[in-house]
């Protein structure tokens, strides 16, 4: 593999190596690029001695040598190849063009743009364009509204993931304007704030007839993701189908792909227009829709081949901090494995995904007259009466008070577990059988069968 527009090899960090021009040209270019550490001009793998210490200095120098800040615009991971350890940079298309060397500023030293396989000085004339259009209206440039905002939530989160927070916190994860306040990106971290994240729940593939609707919202957005996560995944139910020879299990989606989606939603969301991303679960389908076209000089075949445009650096940094997010660009990527790019809605001021369900509609939730009959001959009176007692989520505790049983035998063995074999009623944490917060709900072959038992 040779150099190309967005590959650059280097045999090795030194002091001499000018790794900020590399990284600088990268960001000022619109695909962005990735740099490798370890490996020649001619391609040759060569290695890396201590890949743990030069990962920590490649940070170290594009964090403090490079201006505007590049923080939630890189990755740095070690990778092997032909047996040896290297270093790969990914770097991602910045928003706040000209990227420059803090050393030389926003001159023809300290400016460069990825033309071919090189790293060339910026024209005076482009740094000026550049400067003079570049976007302002970020949420890490907007102060918030509020300013009496505590954190306790965000400390938890990375503390969990053993990185604690120190008293700069707010101006390490770049939550402040110049002047001092939290900034928006601040705003959508804290502990409270207004943003209202919304799943909704239809009982068909409209949105005329809303069975739920759920609101994760007010607080850190870090928060709101695990909830939004959480809540399709219990969602995301375990179809079975069993043959002569073995039992098949799919769930409704990919949950990789699934994981993704939100995440992505979350993190590239257009928050400067106060719209939260949504999320809508149908018979046949589930849709994310978050705000904000495609970023500025990304077309869509870039945006499919995973090149990173972070629309908030300071969100991707966080996210990525607390392990929400892998690697830059990783995203969309995973999902193409599964779905294909029809399953994306490009429009001047949204991004729509739509992933179909693997339950095909009107099959399993449709049954005939004649097979609920059959059904309801074959379905054991303690089953009926279990159905006939279930509304919506039950616990196993609450089922047996409704049944007047206290022997936790004979309920699975005479009323549960017949019922859930026979597919009248489900587990709304399939994979988690004996979960402590797993309850039960009836299918739709069940609630058929409870009318028609009526």
């Amino acid at each position: 593999m040779t150099e190309t527009n967005r590959i650059e090899y280097k045999a090795q960090l030194t002091k001499d190596l000018d790794l900020e021009k590399e990284v600088v040209a990268f960001l000022n270019y619109h695909e962005g690029g990735l740099v490798y550490i370890g490996i020649d001009k001619n391609g040759n793998t060569l290695g890396v001695a201590d890949p743990d210490a030069d990962m920590l200095k490649i940070k170290d120098r594009i964090k403090n040598n490079i201006a505007p800040s590049a923080m939630g615009l890189f990755d740095v991971v070690a990778e092997e190849k032909d047996g040896q350890p290297i270093i790969k940079i990914i770097v991602a298309s910045g928003s706040e063009k000209p990227y420059f060397k803090k050393k030389y500023g926003m001159t023809e030293k300290g400016c460069y743009l990825r033309i071919g396989t090189a790293a060339e000085p910026m024209p005076q004339k482009m740094i000026e364009e550049l400067f003079a259009s570049r976007t302002r209206n970020s949420i890490g440039k907007i102060r918030a509204n509020r300013q009496d905002l505590s954190f306790a939530q965000l400390r938890i989160y990375y503390e969990e993931k053993r990185k604690p927070l120190n008293q700069q916190f707010k101006k390490n994860l770049e939550l402040l304007i110049p002047q001092g306040d939290i900034n928006y990106a601040g705003y959508l971290l804290a502990d409270e704030n207004n943003v209202s994240v919304k799943v909704a729940k239809y009982k068909g593939t409209t949105r005329a007839d809303l069975a739920e609707s759920n609101e994760y919202g007010y607080g850190s957005l870090i928060k709101a993701t695990k909830s939004v996560l959480d809540k399709i995944e219990l969602e995301n139910r375990t179809l079975t189908q069993i043959t002569s020879k073995e039992r098949l299990e799919k769930r409704l989606w990919n949950g990789i792909a699934l994981r993704e989606a939100i995440i992505n939603a979350f993190v590239h969301n257009d928050y400067t227009r106060e719209i939260a991303p949504k999320f809508e679960i149908f018979q046949d389908r589930i849709e994310i829709t978050s705000a904000g076209a495609l970023p500025e000089g990304l077309s869509e075949s870039e945006f499919f081949e995973g090149y990173s445009v972070p629309r908030n650096k300071e969100l991707m940094r966080v996210f990525k901090d607390v392990d929400l997010v892998e690697q830059l660009g990783s995203g969309i990527p995973r999902i193409l494995e599964t779905y294909g790019k029809e399953c994306f809605q490009f429009s001047a001021n949204f991004l729509r995904m739509v992933f179909p369900s693997a339950e095909p509609v009107n099959t399993t939730e449709q049954v005939t007259d004649q097979a609920i009959d059959q059904v309801a001959d074959q379905a054991t009176d303690q089953v009926k009466t279990l159905l006939s007692v279930m509304k919506n989520e039950h616990n196993r505790s609450e089922l047996m008070d409704f049944l007047n049983l206290s022997h936790n035998h004979t309920f699975r063995q005479n009323y549960l577990h017949p019922a859930i074999e026979k597919g009248l009623i489900e587990l709304t944490i399939p994979d988690k059988p004996n979960s402590s917060k797993q309850k039960y709900r009836l299918t739709a072959k069940g609630k058929q069968l409870k009318e028609h038992i009526k």
